[in-house]
């Protein structure tokens, strides 16, 4: 009995905020709300960060989740340490870090902008690259922990036949991990899409450049809380949808 009440506190303990913002919701002004030009660059910046990010996610995360699953090498814990760490990093300090690196003077980026001029800071590249490097984990466990529990006699068997290296991870092993690549993207995309810290401190918060929306939520709760709740509503609904779609394959195959 103590457990089940404890275990209804703790359901509490999420439901009750949800409540509030749901209780504090203008239906009534919504839509205007939501039509807004801040809320519409908002949300295309949002639209425009977060699926960058994946793409980078994609291009960099998944041979780093078979370099961490597949090759034995000195260090790989402290490697996969490493790349997990934006998953318990406060995101201001991750953006902080950021701006030390790949900021106009920082140790890669001043090379970077004598060679093309381009700064990343407070630039919409900033802003993917931010959400990039807080939501990159989500796909590496991911695809890492699929890839360890694959049955590598499926492998095996295509190499035996003849199929080369690409053959087989493009025949075999892709598909085979398919559905938990699948959940690491729609997952690495909700976190990036919900990124906050580390964009407002390496990318700023500039509308129509870099003011994503949870930026924009930030700044209306001092000025129009009426949109902050309305642009907080969206949000709560997307990343709601994103986890009942999931269901409990994420947790699976970490």
């Amino acid at each position: 009995m103590v457990l089940v009440v404890l275990g209804v506190v703790g359901i509490l303990v999420f439901v009750v905020p949800l409540m509030g913002l749901l209780g504090r919701t203008p239906w009534s002004d919504l839509g205007e709300l939501l039509g807004d030009d801040v809320v519409a660059d908002a949300l295309r910046l949002s639209m425009v960060t977060s699926l960058g990010s994946t793409a980078i996610a994609v291009l960099v995360g998944v041979p780093l989740a078979w370099l961490l699953a597949r090759v034995e090498f000195p260090g790989r814990t402290l490697v996969r340490g490493i790349v997990t760490l934006p998953l318990v990093l406060p995101p201001v300090v991750g953006g902080a870090a950021l701006l030390f690196s790949l900021g106009r003077n920082g140790l890669l980026g001043e090379p970077l902008y004598r060679a093309t001029g381009l700064v990343l800071p407070f630039s919409t590249w900033g802003a993917i690259i931010a959400c990039a490097f807080v939501a990159l984990p989500f796909l590496v466990i991911t695809v890492e922990g699929a890839l360890r529990n694959l049955d590598d006699r499926y492998e095996g068997a295509a190499a035996s036949l003849g199929a080369g290296r690409w053959t087989v991870l493009r025949r075999v092993t892709l598909p085979m991990i398919a559905p938990s690549l699948a959940a690491g993207l729609v997952l690495t995309w909700a976190r990036a899409f919900g990124e906050f810290g580390a964009t407002i401190t390496f990318a700023g918060n500039l509308q129509g450049r870099t003011q994503t929306m949870p930026l924009a939520v930030f700044v209306a709760l001092e000025s129009d809380r009426d949109t902050a709740v309305a642009i907080s509503l969206v949000m709560v609904l997307v990343s709601l949808v994103v986890l009942i779609a999931l269901r409990d394959r994420w947790w699976r195959v970490v």
